[in-house]
This record gives structure tokens, C-alpha cells and sequence, in this order.
């Protein structure tokens, strides 16, 4: 039954969720997370089934000063393509028939149970977009930790080092578009998160017994691209211990962030964003009011919300990022 009751609500979480008067309970979501990035990254449709095959510029012709009656060599730019493939991300929600048969509303019953698929796919896409790694599982797209992972490769120019050893987070500064990096879905497919009510079906419990049940599915086919490396920035190896201890502690963020900015190619044609987890965000608040005359940092009005500012970039907190990174050499 172990098994059973991860997978499939039981009568006791049935108990759980209803109000004395044995109508659905509204759930308070404490599981929920803020991950705006989802929202944030702009979706294209892949030119394959599989993904998306980009070209990247590699090398500019060459070009000459030409001498009077004399003509100058030919000359070409050079290209490479690469292909990113997407990942399926799938989950099945099933209930017992006679469950549903004691709620006094069972389609608000169902809709509750496919709030927590949805937010559970949510902060698995976001987790995905920072730290997913095909290396480790084929089945996963590679995040933007793992394209900026070595301090020495070529991009390593775009990955500041903030001196850490443990307790270690990142700052990201992104800048989204269709010439720098989005997300993807297989061509001929739909964007974004697909919920389909499959009905009432046969299921089986544990031991491989049936019974009569309703199920629904939850797929979200997606990939991102990188195809500009110099619009992506990350502040790596920050220590968030040093960081909880005072507003005088630990990495200087206002410092890092105007560094962040200088190495961003340019925020012309592309929506720079800045992420960081919530330890980041508050050690920011409290930086930017203890240096309040020379701090970049300010709350300002976007689209009629009280928003962070770093310089001219927004804020936006990712409960993704974790504060237990691996440290980028």
C-alpha cells in the first residue's frame, strides 16, 4: 500500500482536504514556489520533432584595403550548426471512482488534485532551466548551469567568480530573445503545459488489481537554446552563509551586479532579467539600504508592480536556485 498511496490519493488524504461540512477544502498551496523565469523565457517552436537545429555565426569574412587597379580576395564567414533536443516531462493523477463519489463537488475535487501537477511541473521546469544536465540524465535538456560551468572555457568570460567555498548560490543576469537564448517545443507541437482528462479508466493498485477510476495527464514538451553565449551572465560561488550574517557581510551584490551589467553584450532586441534564490534577494534588500548613496539598487513601478531594480535590469526571485551549488572552477 506504500506504494499505492505516493502514487494515488488514498481516504485518508480524502479526509484531509475536506471541510466539516464534506465539501472540498481550499488548500493552502505552502508548496508553491515563485519562479517567474517559466514566464519569463520566451517559447519558439523548433524547426525539429526532436528539438531545434541552430546555426551560430563562428568567424567574420575577412575584409582589405584595396590598392588602386588591384582587386582584393574573396572571402567568406564562417558558420556551425548545432541541435538541441527537448526533454517530455509527464505525470499521471488517478483517483478511485468511489472516491470521487463522497465529494459534493468532484470537479472542484479534480481541479484542486491538477493545481498540484501544474505547480509541481512549474518547479521542475524551473529547476530544469538552471540545472538540468543531459550528461547525467539523457532524458533531461542541458540548463544554463550547465553551459556556464567552467571558468575557463570560452564563455567563462560571462562567469564572475564571487570567491565562495561553501553554502554556494548564483546570480544569473539573462537576456531573453530569439537571437540569444529561449525555450522550445518540437515542431508540429503545442507550447507549453498540456492537461488532458483521460476519463474514467480501468487502474491498477500495487499488487496489479483493477479498479474503476478517473485520470488525467499532465505532459509539457520543452527544451532551451543558448545561441548567444555573451547574453548570459552568471555570478558564481556565492557564499550565502557569509551572506545571512549582516547587511556587512559576505559578497558585495551591488558591486556584482554593476559587474554583471558590463558583461552582458547588450540590452538592445533582448529582455534582460537578473535571478537569484531568496537568500540572494535579501541580502540585496539589505545591502541596498545599508550603502543607500552609491548603491545601483532601487524599488521602482513595472507594470503596476513594486519591482526590484538592478540599475536598469529587474529583479525577479527564482525559489529554483538553491543555496548547495557546486563550485565553478
Amino acid at each position: 500500500m506504500s506504494t499505492l498511496s505516493a502514487k494515488a490519493l488514498t481516504l485518508v488524504d480524502i479526509a484531509k482536504r475536506l471541510d466539516p461540512d464534506g465539501k472540498a477544502a481550499m488548500i493552502a498551496e505552502v508548496l508553491s514556489q515563485d519562479n517567474p523565469i517559466v514566464t519569463d523565457i520566451p517559447w519558439i517552436e523548433g524547426n525539429l520533432p526532436t528539438g531545434d537545429q541552430v546555426t551560430i555565426r563562428t568567424g567574420l569574412p575577412a575584409v582589405y584595403f584595396r590598392k588602386l587597379n588591384a582587386g582584393v580576395p574573396n572571402s567568406k564567414s564562417t558558420t556551425a550548426q548545432i541541435t538541441e533536443t527537448c526533454g517530455i516531462m509527464e505525470a499521471y493523477s488517478a483517483i478511485d471512482l468511489d472516491v470521487l463519489s463522497i465529494q459534493n463537488d468532484a470537479a472542484a475535487f479534480r481541479e484542486q488534485e491538477a493545481v498540484a501537477f501544474i505547480e509541481a511541473m512549474n518547479q521542475q521546469m524551473a529547476t530544469s532551466l538552471f540545472y538540468g544536465d543531459s550528461t547525467l540524465n539523457p532524458e533531461q535538456f542541458n540548463g544554463m548551469g550547465m553551459r556556464y560551468a567552467s571558468l575557463s572555457a570560452t564563455n567563462g568570460a560571462n562567469i564572475i567568480d564571487a570567491a565562495g567555498n561553501t553554502n554556494l548560490a548564483s546570480m544569473w543576469l539573462i537576456g531573453w530573445g530569439q537571437k540569444s537564448a529561449y525555450g522550445i517545443y518540437p515542431k508540429g507541437s503545442v507550447a507549453g503545459l498540456m492537461h488532458k482528462d483521460l476519463g474514467q479508466k480501468t487502474l491498477f493498485d500495487a499488487n496489479n488489481n483493477r479498479y474503476q477510476g478517473v485520470e488525467d495527464q499532465f505532459q509539457w514538451k520543452c527544451g532551451s537554446v543558448l545561441k548567444d553565449w555573451r547574453y548570459a551572465v552568471r555570478v558564481a560561488n556565492i557564499d550565502t552563509a557569509a551572506l545571512t550574517k549582516g547587511a556587512a557581510t559576505g559578497a558585495d551584490l551591488i558591486d556584482l551586479v554593476t559587474r554583471m551589467a558590463v558583461r552582458l553584450h547588450s540590452a538592445n532586441g533582448v529582455m534582460p532579467v537578473v535571478y537569484g534564490n531568496r537568500t540572494i534577494e535579501g541580502a540585496l534588500r539589505r545591502q541596498m539600504v545599508n550603502k543607500p548613496l552609491n548603491s545601483t539598487l532601487r524599488i521602482e513601478d513595472a507594470f503596476g508592480k513594486q519591482t526590484l531594480m538592478c540599475g536598469e535590469f529587474p529583479f525577479h526571485r527564482c525559489d529554483a536556485l538553491t543555496n548547495s551549488e557546486t563550485k565553478v572552477t
